[in-house]
């Protein structure tokens, strides 16, 4: 399958089926004529797997950064960047991200900013990059103030999805990629019972095919794209508090998870759905396996703190809710409402 991200003369196809990194050498050769040199960019367990055979046609060499959110550190781009300085990779040369959410969002920020931007391909190879990190042209990565402060907005050549590749993903590394899954399964507003007999490729393929036609009229989050952060503001607030941790206490599908079933509670404390909605995403999410309450370790006070500090929330408490006539961003939500909500969200077991 392939799906087109319709951005005029920077459209780019995001190519869904099994195998799909053997075509990596094809959309370099069609988009990138004058390359004769490509960096991999990967992280070293990736670069060990038996499918790690990615040929781009050009001189080749594999980067390794660290394993996971680890990778997402402006330490982990100072040291890419120089390494590719080293290569002494060209303004013709090409970046390719092997990986997981982390490095595809690295891979893209560093094909951004190095000579002030190189050509990009995203082979996402876990199930969250598949139907969400590796599209769109969205990369950067973390401070300790929050996630995702530090990035741009540039598009790759093409998008990659083997989804032969999924089946070496660890079952954790599964599960955080079905919270995106539920996320555009829930803004199309489908049900469970339909759930129940959808593939995976399918769900893949109803991911891309909703990302990416949202970018083709929003790329820069000026509007429908907003849509897209269902569950993010909590899930935002959750992963910078888990940070403090470890850089994978909690991964991001794991959150976005919490985060949906949060926001569809919240919207029935406004008014804006009724039980029956609160009944639907909770069995969404039991379908997909995936957890639906707030760890009680999570201080309230903090995660409110930290959901005021998320880039998505515009300096006040803003959501992406369901309502009667879909979903939309609903800004200055009260924060007694906010706060209370949570509090009975963190007691429910």
């Amino acid at each position: 399958m392939n799906v087109t991200v319709e951005l005029d003369e920077r459209s780019y196809d995001v190519v869904v089926e099994a195998d799909a990194r053997h075509q990596l050498a094809d959309l370099i050769k069609k988009g990138a004529p004058r390359a004769k040199n490509v960096a991999l960019v990967t992280s070293p367990s990736l670069a060990a797997q038996a499918w790690f055979d990615v040929q781009s046609g050009r001189d080749q060499f594999v980067l390794t950064v660290p394993e996971g959110e680890a990778a997402k550190t402006l330490h982990s781009l100072e040291a890419l960047l120089e390494s590719l300085a080293q290569r002494r990779l060209s303004r013709d040369d090409v970046i390719v991200g092997v990986g997981g959410g982390a490095i595809t969002d690295l891979a893209g920020f560093a094909a951004a900013t190095y000579l002030r931007g190189v050509a990009l391909v995203q082979i996402p190879t876990s199930l969250v990059g598949q139907v969400d990190a590796a599209i769109g042209g969205k990369t950067g990565v973390n401070l300790r103030a929050g996630k995702n402060l530090a990035g741009a907005f540039y598009q790759p050549l093409g998008v990659l999805c083997d989804t032969s590749v999924l089946t070496t993903l660890p079952e954790r590394e599964r599960k955080s990629g079905l919270g995106e899954v539920a996320k555009c399964w829930l803004l199309e507003g489908r049900g469970v019972d339909e759930l129940s007999t959808t593939s995976l490729s399918s769900l893949i393929e109803l991911s891309v095919r909703l990302k990416a036609g949202i970018v083709s009229d929003d790329e820069r989050e000026g509007g429908a794209r907003a849509l897209l952060n269902y569950g993010h503001t909590l899930a935002h607030a959750l992963e910078k508090l888990s940070l403090r941790d470890s850089p994978d206490a909690l991964r991001h599908g794991e959150a976005v998870a919490i985060g949906l079933a949060f926001a569809v509670r919240l919207a029935r404390a406004l008014g804006r759905v009724g039980d029956d909605e609160v009944t639907t995403h909770d069995a969404v999410l039991e379908q997909l396996g995936l957890v639906t309450v707030l760890p009680a370790h999570f201080d309230t006070g903090e995660v409110m703190d930290a959901m005021g500090h998320d880039k998505k929330a515009h300096h006040d408490l803003s959501f992406v809710l369901a309502g009667s006539s879909g979903f939309s961003v609903v800004a200055d939500v009260d924060e007694s409402t906010v706060r209370d909500v949570l509090e009975r969200f963190k007691g429910e077991l």
